[in-house]
């Protein structure tokens, strides 16, 4: 399905009940994010109001691109649209940056899930990163994300080429991914209270199945679902069950 996205006031993003109370936030990756969150955001449109602001990566002045410059944005954005309740979830990067937020917005968190989420340890880029010009090694790199390859559609190969092949948007995903090594959260997560979820891959290669075991361990509630036969991105490779699994969870601690 086709969602629209909105642009005003600088922000990015795409909203589906506007008139709902409730929130869910859903926040995307280095590379990503309406074909990530489309199954989520089909099912739950209708019951809460889904929302996916697009992170800035390629757009942030280079000065102020760091995961914290994206907390920041997520943060002005909520302040402009005025939302008050959120449940958050963050895949990859942007579980870091759902973290790093619920720890400065504790007040307006719900509830929080977390899939593939960084910010406890994740697999460096360094030599890995996707060469440039070379389609078929950007191939093979973007299907290793998953553990079902084809999961890995052109247009998302499409997609992390053009990035690659774009040295300006290619030292941007440096950048973040660096900024994220060093702001391990791990010292902070016994400060969330509110309930969260961890969804995780058996065979994540990129956040293993030991962090979210290790995120289950620090946050002080917390579930965790682990799926075999599944990469870095759940909702991607099995978005029914992710999308029970999270329903379930959100009714069961009655923000839905």
């Amino acid at each position: 399905m086709n969602h629209t996205i909105i642009e005003e006031s600088g922000f990015k993003y795409i909203e589906s009940d506007p008139e709902k109370e409730q929130t869910l936030l859903l926040l995307h990756g280095l590379f990503g994010a309406l074909s990530n969150f489309s199954g989520i955001i089909d099912h739950f449109k209708g019951k809460v109001n889904v929302v996916v602001p697009m992170l800035p990566i390629f757009e942030l002045p280079l000065r102020k691109l760091s995961v914290m410059g994206l907390v920041n944005h997520v943060s002005d954005f909520v302040s402009y649209k005025g939302y008050r309740y959120l449940n958050i979830v963050g895949n990859s990067l942007g579980g870091h940056v759902a973290i790093l937020y619920s720890l400065d917005v504790p007040e307006k968190l719900q509830s929080l899930t977390l899939t593939g989420s960084s910010g406890l340890f994740e697999e460096p880029l360094g030599s890995t990163f996707p060469k440039r010009g070379n389609y078929e090694f950007v191939q093979q790199k973007t299907e290793s994300t998953f553990y079902d390859p084809k999961v890995a559609t052109k247009e998302l190969v499409d997609e992390v080429y053009d990035i690659v092949n774009d040295r300006n948007k290619a030292i941007r995903v440096i950048a973040i991914a660096k900024s994220a090594l060093r702001h391990n959260i791990g010292d902070r997560l016994d400060q969330i209270k509110a309930p969260s979820l961890l969804v995780w891959g058996k065979q994540d290669t990129i956040t293993p199945a030991f962090v979210g075991e290790k995120f289950d361990e620090l946050l002080p509630d917390s579930e965790l679902v682990l799926m075999d036969k599944c990469g870095h991105a759940p909702m991607m490779e099995y978005p029914e069950e992710f999308n029970q699994v999270l329903e379930k969870f959100l009714v069961s601690r009655g923000k839905i």
